[in-house]
């Protein structure tokens, strides 16, 4: 797979490298981008083989939230077709391997995983990425990723780990740090399983029963903010773990998102000054993807298809920011120089892990030229 090949002729400064399931977890942690969450139950076969959706690279069918309890059975099988089918394709040569997007299962619970797992063999194995944990927590974390070693090593395979954080011990206060630093010994123990730490905007918000409209972002809901400011505190020290944004539930994207005449403002400047870009929906999307972006956060969940190239395009690297990164991991003498564009101090020990998450993006996503040019990326549209 690689990055914004909806856009086939788009110039990049340097183009996104491409990646799969066995590519190096140092990088691939960072190419999740927009991972859309769809129904267990969804026939999804039909767009993998037929490259329907070029823009897509990552895809998560739920057995829990999006699927109903008594549809759990036929979720499971669903996907096992899905699997067993890529897998065909693949060793007839009628579909490559890059070309298969990062396959995740969300389960409902590490009984449900167990239950999955069971139907898992070798050769399903290699088209399925990883499992994503729901309300992962210090009390069932241990259990999630033991019984994900014992499969890996059973299974001869890398499957990854993605705990999502949403539980109420979570959300309220007085419990937070102490779930927290639960979870994060955990994570510890299983680092080379974890592919991402994912959060859940939509669970921390039902505690308080708030929910963000289309003008405000998921920043401006103050207790939210409280829960995501502490993990990434805890679990984003140092770059330990790549975190991912929670999902924007607002959509309203045509098929066609052609630009006759380009703004000529920044993005920054349209979007946090009000000037529109697309529409509310879209440009509440792509202002809180600028506010992940700030606070640390990779990438993000999404549920409608038309989401997915906005929020990857965002994650391409200026080539400034290219450039400043490269500089600062370059330099081994330490001490201060002056940076690209001539307009800013780099100090080298102190931003060497944001040129390290720079330059990791880069690789994942590309470098542009300037913040004009994100329009450019995601103005082309090639989904179907």
């Amino acid at each position: 797979m690689r990055h914004h090949l909806y856009n086939p002729d788009f110039n990049f400064v340097r183009p996104p490298e491409d990646f799969n399931k066995y590519t190096d977890r140092e990088l691939l942690q960072y190419c999740l981008g927009a991972t859309m969450y769809m129904p267990g139950t969804k026939d999804f076969t039909p767009k993998i083989l037929s490259g329907a959706m070029p823009g897509l690279t990552t895809v998560v069918l739920c057995f829990e939230d999006a699927c109903p309890e008594e549809s759990v059975e036929a979720a499971e099988q669903n996907v096992y077709r899905l699997l067993d089918t890529l897998a065909f394709a693949t060793e007839e040569g009628t579909l490559s391997p890059d070309n298969i997007p990062l396959i995740f299962v969300r389960t409902r619970n590490p009984e449900q995983f167990r239950h999955f797992a069971a139907g898992l063999n070798k050769r399903r194995s290699k088209a399925l990425c990883g499992i994503n944990f729901p309300k992962f927590s210090a009390e069932n974390g241990e259990e999630y990723f033991a019984y994900l070693k014992e499969l890996n090593e059973k299974l001869e395979d890398v499957l990854y780990g993605m705990p999502i954080i949403e539980s109420p011990e979570v959300a309220y206060k007085e419990s937070r740090m102490t779930e927290l630093l639960g979870i994060k010994d955990i994570l510890d123990r299983y680092r080379d399983l974890v592919l991402q730490v994912r959060v859940g905007g939509t669970d921390f918000s039902s505690v308080f029963g708030v929910r963000r409209g289309v003008d405000h972002s998921i920043y401006d809901i103050l207790t939210v903010r409280e829960c995501l400011c502490d993990i990434i505190n805890v679990c984003g020290r140092n770059n330990d773990y790549v975190i991912s944004g929670p999902v924007w539930e607002y959509f309203r994207a045509p098929k066609e998102l052609m630009f006759g005449e380009l703004p000529t403002h920044s993005l920054d400047d349209c979007l946090l000054k009000r000037h529109t870009i697309v529409n509310n929906e879209v440009d509440g999307l792509l202002r809180e993807v600028i506010l992940d972006k700030a606070n640390g956060f990779i990438g993000r969940t999404v549920i409608h298809p038309s989401h997915v190239r906005f929020v990857n395009a965002l994650m391409a690297v200026t080539k400034e920011e290219y450039d400043d990164a490269c500089m600062i991991l370059g330099n081994k003498a330490g001490g201060v120089v002056k940076g690209s564009g001539s307009n800013k101090m780099n100090e080298i020990r102190p931003h060497t892990n944001w040129a390290v998450k720079i330059y990791m993006r880069a690789r994942a996503f590309g470098v542009i030229e300037n913040q004009r040019a994100y329009v450019k990326l995601f103005s082309e549209d090639g989904t179907n």
